[in-house]
């Protein structure tokens, strides 16, 4: 008998994968790390929970925001660094940098109320402009370092905008203002650097970023693999339905796409190619599940705390529109691979080389004991900023009376790492923030939406195409949570004013806004897993694109009735998702030449022309009705099994020809 499969992620930084951007700190960097990281842990605790730690009362929003900020920043410029040959160091011009930051958000801090009593945000003292003239390249040359070029590119041209905006033609042209008026306004302001991204950051995002760090530290990503292998590596194409349940799960808690391809890859895609699945398939599947973990609940990564700061609503109310969808992808993708692996009769993994389901449990079945915990307080309690520091809390307390507890080394390593995520974040979100008050300050955001609408000639249709174009476009080479904030000043408001759900408005933009990672030219997640499977990328791309397709779909379907993101009463939202399931069952299946209970399609042009009616049928029968559209649920249905029957007849004719044949 084989030993058991056992499942290992890395633990800590040391270990997980190098993805070429972080800098190597040496021992002294990375105490200054730890130490700043636990410094704005404290800060967040005690303003979130307003124990008032620091003063009599609780801080003022805006001192806190400037302390954050500044810690955040600092830990940008020594994290990241700004060019190849400073990987190994941090130069002097980065402590230089750093020291700046420290003086002029101290300065802030002390002086937060007056910045908001005497509104410096529009007449500032000299003193006030100077700072902010100052702070203002430093924010960008963040948001180069953490989050790319394109956001530096993007940032740095419409941060500039008020100041040429009144020499554009008519269409785009907006309020004129000097540069002194436009500095203390993005930095100062409540609309620009500290806008929503930033103060979504600072008190709803900070607590679910820690919690995912020590879910790792902890242990708990090997055990949710090893859960899975258990419970589904034995089936038939288990090893990729694994890869499903695992990516999607950690992708779910760190919003990456690719850090999660490069997290899980390494163990999820060998195991598929031990059971016969080809490299490129293995890759596109782990690319699809890694890059789907975005939008699943309960945690989504960053993006769904911005859009319920952007639509005023809880997070709660995101998380639950977003099942469905979420639902509907990955059950597409599990339908995919088990018709790939009935096709090609592929089985699982021996049952003896897995790990015993009840032995994982019993190991770390307070893994799921806090994430129960974590969902009761976000949907029961409406606890949605204290949450994930109680759960993490609980995590940690347990874990030291486990065999995998932590040593105060693996711990001050957590804390580094915790830092090191955060500041990515936060200087992509300081960084996109001067975005938003650009737009703000001009008035042009209002101007663009309305642009869109009559360009669009008040065809709904027409604008969504439009907006999947656009969202797709700006989503390429920008995190999905980067690329869904500029999305959601320049495009939401248009679907909105067009009569769309404001929710379903967000939840399209932000599905478009992400498709670019599993879509080519780009397809930065569907790359990073072909470098782990050693393929051509692009053929992985176009697996993922396949694998993938249904999300081509679902977010035009809850755009025409948003009965799609459970709104609505029962015998609304019944039938579409019973629909919807049929419909994303027959679409795999001609994805894939293999419909589950039916069996292959054939070859050939007429296995080509059965594979199309049988993946429109799908479509049909996924389309729902009433909404936007106007259409019977009962009368597509019926049309959609007549269409259907005809693809299944072709293919149940073609098959007795071959077996005459034969």
């Amino acid at each position: 008998m084989r030993e058991a499969i056992k499942i290992t992620l890395p633990e800590n930084e040391d270990d997980a994968p190098i993805i070429g951007r972080y800098r190597e700190l040496s021992r002294p960097w990375r105490n200054a790390m730890t130490v700043l990281t636990a410094a704005a842990i404290c800060l967040a605790i005690n303003q979130i929970f307003a124990f008032g730690f620091f003063v009599d009362s609780v801080m003022l929003d805006s001192r806190y925001l400037y302390l954050i900020t500044g810690i955040m920043l600092s830990m940008v410029f020594i994290t990241f660094p700004a060019t190849r040959h400073n990987r190994d160091h941090v130069p002097w011009y980065d402590i230089a940098i750093i020291i700046t930051i420290a003086c002029i958000f101290s300065y802030f801090a002390w002086n937060a109320e007056r910045i908001v009593l005497e509104a410096w945000e529009f007449v500032a003292p000299p003193i006030g402009i100077a700072l902010a003239l100052i702070t203002w390249p430093i924010i960008l040359e963040a948001g180069r370092r953490a989050g790319g070029l394109p956001i530096f590119i993007i940032v740095t041209v419409l941060s500039f905008y008020p100041m040429y905006s009144h020499l554009l033609p008519d269409v785009v042209a907006g309020i004129g203002l000097p540069i002194d008026d436009v500095a203390i306004f993005h930095i100062l302001g409540e609309e620009s650097l500290f806008g929503l991204p930033m103060q979504a950051f600072a008190m709803l995002v900070f607590g679910f970023l820690l919690f995912g760090v020590a879910l790792q530290y902890t242990g708990g990503g090997p055990f949710f693999i090893n859960f899975a292998f258990a419970l589904l590596g034995h089936m038939r194409g288990g090893p990729a339905k694994v890869a499903i349940f695992s990516s999607g799960l950690l992708g779910s808690m760190s919003g990456g796409p690719v850090t999660n391809v490069l997290t899980t890859g390494p163990l999820t895609i060998p195991a598929m190619r031990r059971t016969g699945f080809t490299r490129h398939y293995a890759a596109g599947v782990e690319a699809c599940a890694s890059t789907g973990g975005v939008l699943m609940p309960p945690i989504m990564g960053a993006t769904a705390f911005v859009m319920a700061s952007f639509l005023s609503v809880s997070y709660v109310t995101v998380a639950i529109a977003a099942i469905v969808p979420s639902i509907l992808y990955f059950f597409g993708l599990f339908v995919q691979i088990d018709a790939y692996a009935a096709k090609n009769n592929l089985q699982g993994l021996p049952k003896e080389e897995l790990p015993k389901a009840k032995q994982v449990f019993k190991e770390g079945w307070y893994f799921l004991a806090v994430f129960v915990l974590l969902v009761w307080m976000l949907v029961y309690l409406q606890q949605e900023a204290t949450a994930p520091f109680y759960a993490t809390a609980v995590l940690l307390f347990i874990n030291h009376f486990t065999s995998h507890r932590m040593s105060f080394e693996k711990f001050m390593q957590m804390v580094a790492a915790t830092g090191k995520l955060m500041a990515e974040l936060a200087g992509i979100l300081a960084a996109i923030g001067l975005i938003v008050g650009a737009l703000a300050v001009t008035g042009m955001a209002g101007t663009l939406a309305n642009d869109l609408v009559y360009i669009a000639g008040d065809n709904v249709l027409v604008l969504l195409i439009m907006g999947a174009v656009t969202s797709f476009v700006l989503g390429i080479g920008m995190t999905v949570t980067a690329a869904y904030i500029f999305l959601a000043i320049i495009l939401a408001p248009a679907l909105v004013n067009a009569g769309l759900d404001p929710l379903a408005s967000h939840m399209f933009i932000m599905y478009w806004g992400m498709l670019s990672f599993i879509t080519p030219p780009v397809a930065l997640s569907a790359f990073a897993a072909a470098s782990v499977a050693q393929t051509s990328p692009m053929r992985v791309g176009l697996e993922s694109m396949r694998l993938g397709a249904i999300i081509y779909f679902i977010p035009f379907f809850f755009v025409f009735n948003p009965a799609m993101l459970l709104q609505g009463s029962f015998m609304e939202i019944a039938p579409v998702l019973v629909t919807a399931i049929i419909g994303v069952t027959l679409v795999s299946g001609a994805l894939q030449g293999y419909v589950i209970g039916f069996g292959a399609l054939g070859g050939g042009s007429l296995g080509i022309v059965t594979r199309a009616i049988i993946a429109f049928a799908g479509l049909v029968f996924a389309i729902p009705g009433g909404g936007l559209l106007g259409l019977n649920q009962v009368s597509l249905a019926l049309s959609a099994c007549v269409i259907a029957a005809c693809g299944l007849g072709l293919a149940l004719m073609q098959r007795r020809q071959q077996s005459a044949a034969a």
